[in-house]
């Protein structure tokens, strides 16, 4: 089988980055095109990060002597691929003009980026709760007048430490979240390096995050009505982000009301015997098991565990029953694989399982 040609749109920043490195030697996709902005366009790509590489692992070889392109240069960039991942680091108008422009050279947009998420007919999916909203592609190619171009964007990576725990329990009707996350500097695209302040300190507020934390699982527990995503009622969320200095991996610490109270027993049953889509099909970024369930009072921790299954499994610990709440339990993902890139990569293989997204010489 060949592998279906990928462009990376912002392929420089972080987040870019972590899409270049998590899909080397992929079995499915390859990258042969990366576009970022016009600073860096005309470099080799080696070149044009040179100082300002993040990752902990070098450069993959395939991807060093690729010249940057012009990401405004749509036309010139789309013919060269199948699809794109993007990553661009603009306003949300400006995002969501330029993923709107590559979908209508009939090139399908898996996006990392927030200004497409409550577009109604832009699926926003966790692969493994509400693969059902990709449905919904039908009706957003009606309206961008495509065949085959469309956006799909995956969640804020806040939400992933919680949102699957808490859907694994939907039979026990959740009623009441509370949820205050504390946030790795990878999220904002930073080091310790290039954030000498965020060291020995923590900052109490991160714009725009509680707000996605407290809406975006509703969109994801809704369901598609009349060619639009509608967000379901329930459960109630209040959320509090607050940026700690860790390097990667974002930990909740979680309080939950139920309609019919669980023992710990069942919940850490559901827990572990969860799986979606992505573990049935056996999808090459699929965490297997998708989330580890702790015993130990002292984990997950952030430096031990953010890698659990390459980085693309949840982990949870700490439950136990509260005096104002049912239970709460302590999550913790990483952020900037399967809560940025990776969750992204997942996401446009379950679309290619499903043919939406398919080799344009087919």
């Amino acid at each position: 089988m060949s592998k279906l040609r990928v462009g990376i749109l912002g392929g420089t920043g972080m987040v870019g980055q972590r899409f270049i490195t998590l899909l080397d030697n992929h079995p499915w996709f390859e990258v042969t095109t990366i576009a970022a902005s016009p600073r860096s366009a005309g470099q080799r790509y080696e070149d044009a990060v040179a100082d300002r590489w993040k990752m902990q692992v070098d450069i993959p070889a395939s991807v060093k002597d690729i010249i940057v392109k012009n990401v405004n240069d749509v036309e010139e960039v789309s013919k060269e691929v199948d699809f794109v991942f993007s990553a661009v680091d603009m306003s949300k108008d400006e995002i969501k003009a330029i993923e709107d422009a590559y979908a209508k050279t009939e090139t399908p947009v898996v996006s990392n980026n927030s200004a497409h998420r409550w577009t109604k007919d832009v699926p926003m999916v966790i692969p493994e709760i509400n693969p059902e909203h990709f449905e919904v592609i039908e009706a957003q190619k009606k309206r961008l007048g495509t065949k085959r171009g469309f956006v799909a964007v995956k969640p804020n990576c806040s939400i992933q430490s919680y949102a699957p725990a808490l859907y694994a329990l939907r039979e026990y009707g959740i009623k009441e979240v509370v949820v205050t996350t504390y946030q790795a500097i990878s999220g904002a695209g930073k080091s310790f390096d290039d954030w000498p302040e965020m060291v020995d300190n923590v900052i109490p507020y991160i714009g725009g995050e509680e707000e996605k934390s407290e809406q975006e699982p509703l969109k994801i527990f809704g369901k598609v009505e009349n060619g639009e995503i509608v967000s379901a009622s329930t459960p109630i969320i209040s959320a509090q982000c607050i940026r700690v200095p860790v390097s990667d991996g974002h930990t909740a610490a979680v309080f939950v009301k139920f309609e019919n109270k669980p023992s710990k027993e069942e919940i850490i049953k559901a827990w572990e015997e969860f799986e979606g889509l992505p573990q049935e099909i056996s999808l090459p970024s699929a965490p297997i098991p998708f989330i580890k369930y702790f015993e130990e009072d002292n984990r997950p921790q952030a430096k031990l565990d953010r890698d659990y299954e390459k980085g693309m499994g949840i982990t949870l610990g700490r439950l136990r029953e509260d005096t104002v709440f049912d239970y709460k339990f302590v999550g913790l993902s990483h952020n900037t694989v399967r809560g940025a890139a990776g969750g992204a990569i997942l996401n446009a293989e379950l679309l290619k399982a499903q043919g939406y997204i398919k080799s344009k010489e087919a």
